[in-house]
């Protein structure tokens, strides 16, 4: 099992490495317990998503196994090494290519992990696959991921897309486009977040008047 991140973040370390059969029944428990708002919300395909079995085999082939032609592959996301979320990376061609992620634990959204992730994440798309191009394809509604997207790259462009990818239903989608060559900017971006945060913090503990 390969251990792409480890980042230390205000509410633990936050990790990034393969995906365990052993992860899968929270994976599915985290959509199938999902109330019909939320994955309304996130606009999936109850037809797509499927049962239970649907979703064991969908990640279950996913777990990496090394072939670098592998179309699927699936990496946890962790905080002090405890499953909270997903990265989902669909493979299609050398520029067509997309990446689904999700935290499954609700308290745990809006807390940053998937800020602190994100170049590892991207670093690890691409150096598990022989990709050229990735693909952010967002519900212009999801406030939230865009927020975080929007601090490493702009919109590219918005349009309403048919035939989305993964399981999600048609909508209107913002679309980004990552390419290897930016990846040290993204850890540079990345770094650039990290002083800010911590200058922050650093202000907000200073008392009045000291």
């Amino acid at each position: 099992m390969a251990i792409f991140a480890s980042v230390e973040t205000p509410n633990g370390v936050a990790g990034l490495r393969d995906l365990t059969p052993a992860d899968i029944p929270a994976i599915i428990d985290y959509w199938l317990s999902s109330s019909d708002e939320y994955v309304a919300f996130l606009g999936i395909d109850w037809q797509k998503l499927g049962s239970a079995d649907d979703i064991r085999k969908r990640f279950s082939n996913a777990i990496r196994t090394g072939d670098r032609a592998q179309p699927t592959l699936a990496l946890a996301i962790t905080l002090d090494e405890r499953l909270v979320g997903y990265t989902l990376f669909v493979r299609h061609s050398d520029d067509v290519n997309y990446s689904h992620w999700h935290i499954i634990v609700p308290e745990l959204r809006s807390k940053g992990l998937s800020t602190a992730l994100y170049p590892h994440r991207i670093k690890a798309y691409f150096d598990i696959a022989p990709i050229s191009r990735l693909i952010h394809q967002t519900r212009t509604r999801n406030l939230g991921v865009n927020c975080m997207l929007d601090k490493f790259f702009p919109v590219a462009e918005t349009k309403v897309v048919e035939q989305p990818d993964g399981v999600a239903l048609p909508g209107e989608f913002h679309l980004r486009y990552v390419r290897r060559a930016d990846i040290p900017r993204i850890f540079a971006r990345a770094e650039e977040l990290r002083a800010a945060s911590a200058a922050k913090r650093r202000h907000a503990t200073v008392e009045p008047g000291s």
